[in-house]
């Protein structure tokens, strides 16, 4: 399990952080079966929002808790080593709520931040179309604007928790510009499409989700066109970018606990096989891997600490090295595990398909690194 961060008065574990590794611990057997169900249990989910693991970061006078980066990233990380899912909600819904935070205005953050953080509203982020994956740039759904109503026409793919969710801050294009605008789901012209057998991610209650000449209220945009993908999806995927790198660390490291503990309680030839070289040397590169992004992952967590906007780059390097590790951790874990990790309540072979997705999640690893390198060539161009 990965460690906690120390409370603010340094006497121990962040009651939240505490709280998150206890609902870990009671959701390390059942997870397997939600996987199976391609569901996580309504009560569960409920659960999660009573404990106020919610959109936590936010501030208390929104209904939030204030929690720092470093707690936020520990949260997620003993939620995303037992159950992608998990993780993946509270992914989203404070995805939704930091893009609110920064962008929205007073009545806006005053209407729609404490229904998040208390679970009253769960969220989803619909952004991702045909032809607009990694490249949001593209999207294609029109919102229009009649007196004090928009109209938002198109189809969206591949959104967390689309199935369950009350309300999607969707991106689209207001006269040819990108703008966001938040969506319930219950309106007129909604229709969703659930999402199943996918290779992981399979409880997150992932759907395809069609918009119909759904009419809202004007002031459900976010921010005017023009700010659509630059500011308010931007800080969202940001947000989203460093839980998910937090989510991979506890993957990884969960996936070296059952690995090692496998290759310790196991004989072959009348030795534990993790005594066998080539056993050892994979415990030891996840090993190795593992903490690597639990550093870069800390080191992105204080970075954010400076406040919105920054950290960005540290994240995303974050983001990358997590995803890699747990992929490879989940790999060898399997091997290691052998008929056992290929089992369907294995949970490192639960986590070596969801890793898959983390990787992907944006589009191919290459994106990530043009990225980093864009970065690079930045920093060093200006000293030159």
């Amino acid at each position: 399990m990965p460690a906690t961060t120390e409370a603010r008065d340094g006497t121990g574990p962040s009651p939240l952080v505490a709280a998150a590794a206890e609902l870990a611990a009671t959701a390390r057997i059942p997870a397997g079966q939600w996987d199976t169900d391609g569901r996580v249990p309504s009560d569960v989910l409920r659960t999660v929002a009573r404990t106020g693991l919610l959109a936590a970061d936010q501030p208390a006078r929104y209904g939030g808790r204030d929690l720092t980066p470093g707690e936020l990233g520990e949260v997620a990380a003993h939620l995303g080593g037992v159950c992608s899912a998990l993780r993946g909600l509270l992914t989203v819904q404070s995805m939704v709520a930091a893009a609110l935070l920064r962008w929205g205005t007073r009545a806006q953050r005053a209407q729609w931040l404490p229904n998040l953080a208390d679970g009253t509203l769960t969220a989803g982020f619909a952004a991702t179309e045909d032809g607009a994956g990694s490249a949001l740039g593209e999207v294609s759904t029109v919102i229009e604007e009649s007196g004090n109503q928009l109209r938002v026409t198109g189809r969206k793919k591949w959104v967390t928790f689309g199935q369950s969710a009350d309300v999607l801050l969707v991106l689209g294009r207001q006269e040819g510009k990108l703008t966001t605008v938040l969506v319930e789901t219950d309106r007129l012209g909604v229709r969703r499409e659930p999402v199943t057998g996918q290779l992981g991610m399979r409880a997150a209650g992932i759907a395809h989700i069609t918009l119909d000449a759904v009419r809202v209220p004007a002031d459900h945009r976010i921010a005017p066109p023009g700010a659509g993908l630059s500011h308010v999806a931007a800080t969202a995927l940001d947000h989203g970018r460093y839980t998910v790198a937090w989510g991979c660390v506890g993957m990884a490291e969960a996936c070296l606990a059952d690995a090692a503990g496998h290759a310790a309680a196991r004989f072959q030839a009348g030795v534990p096989i993790g005594h066998h070289h080539s056993v050892a040397a994979l415990l030891a590169r996840t090993a190795v891997r593992a903490a690597a992004a639990r550093e870069l992952a800390a080191l992105a967590g204080r970075a954010r600490t400076a406040g919105p906007g920054r950290g960005i780059t540290e994240t995303v390097m974050a983001k990358y090295a997590a995803a890699d590790a747990c992929a490879a951790a989940g790999r060898d874990a399997v091997q290691i595990l052998g008929a056992a990790g290929c089992a369907p309540d294995s949970r490192a072979g639960r986590h070596y398909r969801d890793a898959k997705i983390m990787q992907i999640i944006e589009g191919a690893q290459e994106v990530t690194e043009a990225h980093i390198a864009d970065q690079l060539l930045r920093r060093f161009g200006a000293v030159g």
